[in-house]
């Protein structure tokens, strides 16, 4: 197939551009690059030994998609272009608001026009909120602790209402847990602008030396060592994901988590990576960040049963693939 990846030039979209190519995919990328560098497509090229179309484009400007979609048979549309930090989000709701809401509704009005029927979302399980882990797709979704999860769920509302309405639409929405790791060649991998929001990327750059401490947010959560525990799933594992949802996707609405089913605690992520990589990162314990909660981790069920899909990298190979590419890059 001939898949449009927006936002393939970030971290998540990048790792999906190489797994749909060595599926046997053809890939076009959509990607402003105000969160990524356009060297990433050469990368991805590299790795796989195949060739990107990419487009300079913001998605949120319908005439610009258009631009694309007629020159191109697209098969299916993989959505990664939205921002993606919490904290940011808090700070300046109306630019998450307009960029993933409109992001989302200007590539489904396209879609609809063009006659592509087969979309796969990329949300978060930052829509469940403080609910009991583990996460099942089924819970009410509590996500108003942050205008970032607000915007993931209007998006899934937004398609899921356009898939009702029209039949031969099809949606694979896709509830990520915490992404970290990168490609085991180090080319591509994570790469924040500025001071990290995510917990490895930080861990990384502490190791490097570029930051001088990792900030530990809260040790008195009731869990096993009191600071919060997470589902980290290798991104590869998580790329991998997207080619099972869409080689799998079938008319409706299809929602799945993608996680490993396990939690992992911040200070075990932290000694691991110490272990594996035979480094010191020097931390401190400050203060719980508003909006976290104790435990996040998923009922991965459902996408073994439907996808045939299961994360198979573990901690090791995550803590070792990030280190990699931070050395190299």
């Amino acid at each position: 197939m001939n898949i449009l990846v927006t936002g393939g030039a970030g971290y998540i979209g990048s790792h999906t551009a190489v797994a749909l190519l060595e599926a046997g995919h053809s890939v076009i990328v959509a990607d402003n690059l105000c969160n990524s560098n356009v060297d990433t497509i050469r990368k991805i090229q590299s790795i796989t030994g195949k060739d990107v179309v990419f487009y300079k484009i913001d998605v949120t400007e319908e005439e610009a998609v258009e631009s694309v979609f007629s020159k191109h048979t697209i098969d299916a549309v993989m959505h990664f272009a939205g921002f993606k930090s919490v904290s940011e989000s808090v700070q300046n709701p109306l630019k998450y608001y307009f960029n993933n809401t409109v992001s989302t509704l200007t590539l489904a009005n396209v879609c609809l026009k063009y006659g592509v029927n087969s979309f796969v979302f990329s949300s978060s399980a930052t829509v469940y909120g403080d609910n009991t882990a583990p996460f099942r797709e089924t819970m009410t979704l509590l996500p108003a602790t942050n205008p970032y999860g607000e915007t993931k769920v209007m998006c899934e509302r937004i398609l899921t209402d356009l898939a009702h309405a029209n039949p031969a639409f099809s949606v694979s929405i896709l509830r990520y847990f915490n992404p970290i790791g990168a490609h085991e060649s180090g080319l591509i991998g994570e790469v924040p602008n500025g001071v990290p929001n995510n917990l490895m990327p930080y861990i990384t750059q502490v190791a490097k030396g570029k930051l001088d401490k990792l900030r530990i947010f809260g040790n008195d959560y009731s869990t096993s060592d009191g600071t919060g525990i997470r589902d980290y799933i290798h991104v590869v594992d998580l790329a991998e994901g997207h080619v099972a949802a869409l080689e799998n996707l079938v008319e409706g609405v299809h929602t799945l988590n993608l996680g490993t089913g396990s939690g992992t605690s911040v200070l075990t992520l932290v000694k691991a990576f110490e272990e594996i990589n035979s480094i010191h990162v020097p931390y401190e314990v400050v203060d719980r960040r508003p909006g976290d909660i104790a435990f996040c981790y998923a009922d991965v069920t459902k996408a073994q049963r439907e996808l045939g899909w299961k994360s198979k990298r573990n901690l090791s190979d995550m803590c070792r693939d990030a280190w990699r590419f931070e050395m190299i890059n």
